[in-house]
């Protein structure tokens, strides 16, 4: 599977694209396939994302998650202040990045 993710011009925020648009929860992601570059490509141009890319992820009945250590951390949040990430009111939220 491969999925966007980028970061918004506005906030900085991470974020991944639907399919349809950006989110900002990595299980709403959809499988890109061989068009990830000309999606980057037309959502740069029109300014919807920032420094947008192609990774590997994988799903599961989770849910969506990032192949590599980097964007999992990214999807997240903060490792090291559990309390601002993404999911701070599930304390095994973190292992989920190991």
């Amino acid at each position: 599977m491969k999925i966007l993710t980028g970061n918004d011009l506005k906030t900085g925020a991470v974020i991944w694209w639907t399919g349809v648009g950006w989110s900002l929860d990595v299980n709403e992601s959809a499988d890109v396939g061989e068009h990830g570059a000309a999606i980057i490509a037309r959502e740069e141009g029109a300014q919807n994302v920032f420094a947008a890319y192609i990774i590997d992820g994988q799903k599961d009945a989770d849910g969506v998650r990032p192949a590599h250590i980097k964007d999992r951390i990214r999807a997240l949040g903060p490792t090291v202040r559990p309390d601002l990430t993404l999911k701070p009111s599930e304390p095994e939220a973190v292992n989920w990045v190991i």
